[in-house]
């Protein structure tokens, strides 16, 4: 049934990363607006190259972080130029540019990272000093914390690219976001890697869908039916994690929300870049907690990081 506070389809412009993934999102985005409003509201794909995109060779570290992925859109947003931008939460930095509103986070994909190499069945499988392709210092550290004899080579570029480069042989292995290649229909070229031995990026695997905070009633509430109560707990609870420690794609840090049966269980940790350090963290609420309670979860967890550092941690400056 059309939704009756259109009385006409009307349709909105969704701005998306050009990449393939970034438009197998955009889509699913589009087609669950159109259905959860009855039809009543279209999306008009709108892509945009991000400076992100651009920079193929050079790690994010050296380039200005996570924004990178996201300021074209943020702009366009900001300008009028496009209604809704949909971005992986994990590139977008903690806190959104002034007058932009998150209004959906739709179900978590899975959000383990994936171990893909043809020749070998796991990191510790690989021979001693084999290449390990990636631009992720958080996943650069993790492997280094276990197999510290590994030669790391930069490793950018969509997840085609990066399967690409690994048939070339420009590393042994690589480790990609299973939420990402199960939505480009890859998931059988990895093998998952269990949370417990390589915590991930906070929100990887969910999808964050933004708006101004001026935009009409009808837009946001047909959004909002988008939105998923366990990835808004994840969402809320990782990103106030990361926003205590200041994490960007300058510091190696993962977080995970796990269901624990009538819990919420935090688990938190920071990284040296060689990985020869480690600090973690975990804590718990009631899976009745509100959003405000799963906030000050992940910044406690962050402090008892903070305390066990005692001014040890890694600093690469601000992200911003």
């Amino acid at each position: 049934m059309t939704d009756a506070r259109f009385s006409a389809p009307r349709t909105y412009r969704l701005g998306t990363r050009a990449s393939p993934l970034a438009l197998a999102q955009a889509h699913q985005i589009a087609g669950s607006l159109a259905a959860a409003s009855g039809g009543a509201i279209k999306a008009e794909i709108v892509t945009f190259t991000t400076t992100g995109d651009q920079l193929t060779t050079e790690r994010l570290i050296n380039s200005g972080g996570k924004g990178l992925f996201t300021r074209e859109l943020d702009d366009a947003l900001a300008r009028g130029s496009i209604d809704i931008a949909v971005h992986s939460l994990k590139d977008v930095p903690s806190a959104l540019p002034p007058g932009q509103v998150f209004v959906a986070f739709p179900d978590r994909e899975d959000p383990r990272d994936g171990f893909v190499s043809r020749r070998a069945a796991a990191l510790r499988d690989l021979a001693p000093g084999a290449r390990l392709g990636t631009a992720s210092l958080r996943r650069e550290a993790q492997a280094l914390a276990l197999r510290p004899d590994l030669e790391i080579v930069t490793f950018r570029g969509n997840v085609q690219t990066r399967l690409r480069k690994l048939d070339e042989g420009l590393a042994d292995a690589t480790f990609l976001a299973m939420a990402g290649l199960s939505r480009l229909g890859f998931a059988d070229m990895a093998v998952p890697v269990p949370i417990e031995d390589m915590l991930p990026a906070a929100a990887q695997g969910i999808l964050g869908v933004v708006t101004r905070d001026d935009a009409d009633a009808g837009l946001q509430d047909a959004l909002a039916r988008l939105n998923a109560p366990l990835s808004e707990a994840a969402a809320t609870a990782e990103r106030a994690f990361l926003a205590l420690l200041d994490g960007s794609c300058r510091t190696p840090i993962a977080a995970h929300l796990s269901d624990a049966g009538d819990i919420w269980r935090l688990d938190g940790e920071v990284l040296t870049p060689s990985g020869d350090r480690r600090w973690r963290a975990s804590g718990t609420c009631p899976k009745s907690a509100s959003l405000d309670t799963l906030a000050s979860l992940g910044r406690e967890v962050a402090a008892l990081i903070l305390d066990e550092a005692q001014g040890a941690l890694p600093v690469f400056g601000d992200e911003r």
